[in-house]
């Protein structure tokens, strides 16, 4: 299995060549393609929130929860009315991330298991796609894509490290195909895995446009029936 050192090493390159492209072949703001690349570095770690112990994981936490409530600053501006009331909500935010989160994901997890999936890297994206704040869809597109690949990194350096070169011949250890997975190996895990997947991506394709959402789904109902061609 690849270790912390690894994982940030792969995704920092990946992260630095897609930033790159974002700007120079995509024409994004250099702002914006410095903080997709770092978004992509951060996100080559996400896997392994699922590990109890270690500080890497406090690592993790702690960059989460220091960049998730600067990523929601604009959220927190719709609810709040004073300065106060906004700054409580970012310290309110990076409390439960940085304690309450990573202790109930140390809790319930088991290393290897559905943190460490295809849909897990879908919902991680699409989260970032969803909580980023921008009028262009184009730019929350590109930092969901950022953390899709940082994420995918992780998940394809360790199927690579499960594969033993003894000398004579390629050996799969016992974590091959623990990463690059779509089930595991518990029943409820994998419900919940795809119960919040299903709800993230119906978010994200409402806020894309792709399909209405429930608001104006009454109306469209209604202009239905009423286009049906009625007996006289």
């Amino acid at each position: 299995m690849a270790g912390y050192r690894e994982h940030i090493s792969v995704s920092g390159l990946c992260g630095t060549a897609y930033g790159t492209a974002a700007v120079i072949l995509f024409g994004f703001t250099p702002e914006q393609g410095i903080l997709s690349g770092i978004l992509c570095w951060m996100s080559g770690m996400l896997p392994d929130v699922d590990s109890e112990t270690g500080k890497p994981v406090q690592k993790i936490f702690g960059i989460l929860a220091a960049v998730v409530p600067m990523m929601m600053m604009e959220r927190f501006r719709e609810v709040g009315t004073t300065q106060e009331q906004i700054i409580l909500l970012a310290i309110c935010t990076y409390t439960a991330i940085r304690y309450g989160f990573s202790y109930i994901l140390g809790k319930l997890s088991v290393h290897r298991g559905m943190k460490h999936s295809i849909p897990a890297l879908f919902i991680a994206a699409q989260t970032v796609m969803l909580v980023y704040r921008s009028d262009e869809l184009a730019v929350k597109g590109l930092m969901g894509i950022a953390v899709a690949i940082g994420f995918l990194s992780h998940l394809l350096l360790d199927e690579l490290y499960s594969v033993e070169f003894t000398g004579t011949r390629l050996k799969l250890n016992k974590a091959a195909g623990s990463a690059l997975k779509f089930v595991g190996k518990n029943f409820y895990p994998n419900i919940f895995t795809y119960t919040v997947l299903m709800f993230v991506t119906y978010l994200t394709l409402v806020q894309f446009g792709v399909i209405e959402g429930p608001e104006k789904m009454p109306h469209s109902f209604r202009q239905a029936v009423e286009s049906l061609p009625m007996r006289k």
